[in-house]
């Protein structure tokens, strides 16, 4: 298996040339220390800002520099700092190309559970709606399965919908997965050490494996 940073590399090699970026709180905000640097990419945030640059060592650090999720982020060149209200207008706008975000469930068929779980207090959905409803290409970043072992890639999710048949791409802890048009998850590529039957029995959803499923490669 992989760990967080290992996801977060793996999910940076989806990132192309000229691509504006909304990283989601959690594990997909890593992803912002592996972009290859021969890439020019744009990273924004709802709470607004476009350039997000890679996490601040401790002499960078500005208080009043932070994403979406209140972490501590540096600046581009060229960047623009804007109310959140234009920030929606682009994401709502469809200007946002690839969308990362964490997840408690997906579905077969690509819908997404990722903003609350019965019982529990949360802060709000924050722009997690607005991101999967608008976005022209979602990544998921997340673990294969719960704490317990249970899976997290479902024939049916069961938490609170954040957003319907929208996430094009999984990349867990155990695999590279595509969710496919008809439904189902499609396995791509299997993470160091991990077998096709052991992400057999951690899918619950229908998983599709045709031919040799090459081991996925870490950078």
């Amino acid at each position: 298996m992989i760990d967080k940073t290992g996801i977060a590399k793996r999910i940076a090699q989806e990132v192309r040339d000229g691509m504006y970026i909304n990283l989601g709180i959690g594990i997909p905000t890593l992803v912002a220390n592996y972009i290859p640097k021969n890439l020019n990419v744009v990273l924004q945030s709802e709470n607004g800002l476009l350039g997000i640059g890679p996490f601040p060592t401790e002499e960078q650090v500005d208080p009043d520099l932070i994403n979406a999720g209140k972490q501590t982020i540096t600046m581009m060149p060229g960047s623009a700092l804007f109310s959140s209200a234009e920030s929606f207008a682009m994401i709502r706008g469809g200007h946002v190309d690839l969308t990362i975000l964490g997840a408690m469930e997906v579905s077969e068929k690509g819908d997404i559970a990722n903003w609350k779980v019965p019982g529990k207090m949360v802060k709000g959905m924050g722009g997690a709606m607005d991101l999967v409803a608008s976005a022209k290409n979602i990544i998921v970043a997340m673990q294969h399965c719960s704490k317990d072992g249970a899976s997290k890639l479902l024939t049916t999710c069961t938490l609170p919908l954040t957003g319907l048949q929208c996430v094009k791409k999984i990349v867990s802890d155990m695999a590279v997965l595509d969710v496919l048009p008809e439904g189902g998850f499609k396995l791509l590529e299997r993470a160091p050490g991990v077998s096709v039957d052991q992400i057999k029995n951690a899918t619950a959803g229908k998983l599709v494996v045709e031919g040799e499923i090459p081991e996925m490669k870490i950078i």
